[in-house]
């Protein structure tokens, strides 16, 4: 009887030690998994402080166009200076 208990006993922790092994291997992935999804987050951000900073240029230069096209305008007669 102390044979057959022991035997229980020791197939319930084989058992729970393929479980943990798979919890183990499940969570692995999973890290690397999120490690992936923070690395493409940080690309996004990238490219979106990319976007922005190119809007700002592409504003600036429009700014110094429309100065630049009052000011011909003005030369030119085509409006009255302010």
């Amino acid at each position: 009887m102390a044979d057959e208990t022991e035997n229980l006993t020791l197939a319930w922790m084989r058992r729970l030690d393929e479980k943990f092994d798979r919890v183990l291997e499940e969570l692995s992935e999973l890290r690397q998994r999120v490690t992936a999804i923070e690395l493409g987050l940080a690309g996004v951000r990238r490219d979106i402080a990319l976007v922005a900073e190119s809007v700002a240029l592409t504003n600036a230069r429009i700014d110094r166009i429309d100065t630049r096209l009052e000011r011909i305008e003005r030369r030119a007669g085509l409006v009255e200076a302010p």
